[in-house]
């Protein structure tokens, strides 16, 4: 066991010190693309009843006007996210267009051609119209069937008596307090790294997809029933070459040894030109085709499974928010939507996040190498194409491991982590979706991607097919769940407020559209 590890639960063990973990914050954000009644993206305008998505707090669009986002406020009351992510898709249900439907899987429904893609929409101003370039952008550079792929995201934060704690265990002054928070953020995230391998292996949910996806290009994956291939072992094809994939980012040096090096590699890359997009143009008959022709157009179109984050002001860009005040809470992108739960995610899922995090967290952490990153990238490769290979073996340390024995010694201290957020919080919950999950390690047919594929080769009908009858079941489920009608005032009047602050928003731009970019890089 990681002697920090073993010293920092044995501390935070105690019984007036481990209920600091009852102020663990977390929220949730989700995607889900709208389907019509034929399976196709929905071509509809993004309905006025859900506000504007410029200005939401709960309801936006991600990269296409199809494309819907819900989010929500962090909490400190574990299933409370989950319970405010069910009543968002309560009141989106009620708002859709009658034959709408919102498609349960990360990978796309059927897919004619990208002109049948909408981009976003966000209003006439300056932030506005940022939002619809940098997407247009996206379309360009990557196309645009990449970016209807859809995921959920995991914020999670610790709370400052948490730090108090570690402070006097560790000795770190109060002048150094953020800097130490940061450094002890970018440590946890260096261990996700190491670790997350594992998400979609539990919880990876696209080994198959539709034949149309590819548009006749080749691949590496087998026909499992005419119109859909997959991967016979594979888990997450989102996480891999045909999903979130960016083959310029690789020549990017972005470190996540220091939160400094972290911010410099971002600046460095929002700064640096690109030949492949010089070529594309910024402006083209007067309109912008993208923000610019470097590597990233901003911080938000590098690729990750794990961000840190600081909550922006208004026209601040996420490096900046990070330079003010350091980390704030970190971002796990690493879930494929579970198809199988109408939210999209599961009670299950938060709580194996929750002890992955603290795990990574509590465990010492050193920088990593070049070597480790082929590793870790190796790893990711290999889970993502064949998770689910009874013989698969892995990197660590340089040298090869079989995923089982991996998964076992992680989850023998996952199990410890449990006990230690069960005592926190007065629950066994924690102990029994990690004894739950153990039980996977070993039966690979019980993991998400496992029964995806053996109920398509059951019912024989594809992966669209599939996806389209738990769109529908889901579809059911919200509409026959009412929403209190103070939650739906909520919900009401959020959607009528934020028409009102687009106006503002239009109403109040006073620079030209290259002056408010100008500003905003600089």
């Amino acid at each position: 066991m990681n002697q920090q590890f073993e010293k920092r639960l044995a501390y935070f063990s105690e019984q007036t010190i481990s209920a600091t973990f009852t102020g663990i914050r977390r929220g949730i954000e989700k995607e889900s693309l709208r389907v019509g009644p034929d399976g196709l993206i929905s071509q509809k305008d993004h309905p006025h009843a859900l506000g504007s998505a410029l200005t939401n707090a709960y309801i936006t669009t991600d990269y296409s006007e199809a494309l819907l986002e819900f989010i929500t406020p962090a909490f400190d009351e574990p299933n409370r996210p989950l319970r405010v992510l069910e009543n968002i898709h309560k009141y989106v249900y009620q708002n859709l267009a009658e034959d709408e439907l919102l498609w349960v899987a990360s990978m796309p429904c059927a897919m004619t051609d990208e002109l049948s893609i909408p981009i976003g929409k966000y209003g006439s101003s300056n932030s506005g119209k940022m939002k619809e370039v940098y997407r247009r952008g996206l379309g360009h550079r990557y196309g645009r069937f990449m970016q209807t792929i859809a995921g959920v995201h995991y914020n999670f934060s610790l709370p400052m008596s948490f730090w108090r704690h570690l402070q006097q265990l560790d000795g770190f002054s109060d002048d150094d307090m953020q800097d130490s928070i940061s450094e002890q953020y970018m440590g946890l995230i260096r261990n996700f790294l190491r670790t997350s391998w594992i998400i979609p292996y539990l919880f990876g949910a696209s080994p198959a997809i539709c034949e149309s996806y590819l548009q006749g290009k080749k691949s590496h994956l087998d026909q499992l029933v005419p119109g859909t291939v997959y991967g016979p072992y594979a888990t997450s094809l989102r996480l891999g070459d045909l999903g979130y994939s960016n083959n310029a980012q690789g020549s990017m040096d972005i470190t996540y040894n220091c939160i400094d090096g972290y911010i410099k590699g971002l600046e460095s890359a929002i700064q640096t030109p690109e030949p492949l997009y010089e070529k594309i143009g910024v402006i083209k008959d007067g309109r912008y085709l993208q923000l610019n022709s470097n590597l990233l157009q901003i911080e938000n179109e590098y690729y990750s499974n794990v961000r840190p984050k600081r909550v922006t002001n208004s026209g601040e860009r996420p490096t900046k928010a990070l330079q003010r005040g350091g980390i704030e809470y970190v971002e796990v992108r690493a879930l494929d939507l579970n198809i199988f739960d109408p939210k999209g995610i599961s009670q299950e899922q938060s709580e194996f996040v929750d002890c992955l995090l603290i795990h990574n967290l509590l465990t010492s952490s050193p920088a990593i190498t070049a070597r480790e990153e082929a590793e870790i990238q190796e790893n990711k490769r290999r889970v993502v194409d064949s998770g689910r290979h009874p013989s698969l073996r892995l990197i660590r340390d340089n040298r090869e491991i079989s995923r089982v024995r991996w998964a076992n010694e992680l989850f023998s201290e996952l199990k410890l982590v449990a006990e230690l957020l069960d005592k926190s919080s007065e629950t066994k919950t924690y102990a029994k979706t990690i004894e739950k999950l153990s039980g996977w390690i070993e039966a690979p047919e019980k993991t998400f991607s496992g029964r995806i594929v053996d109920e398509i080769k059951q019912r024989g009908d594809g992966f669209f097919a599939l996806a389209m009858d738990y769109s529908k079941s889901h579809a059911d489920y919200f509409k026959k769940s009412e929403l209190t009608e103070s939650v739906k005032k909520c919900f009401v009047e959020e959607a009528k407020q934020s028409h009102i602050k687009q106006k503002q928003i239009e109403e109040s731009d006073e620079l030209s559209f290259e002056e408010y970019l100008k500003a905003y890089f600089a």
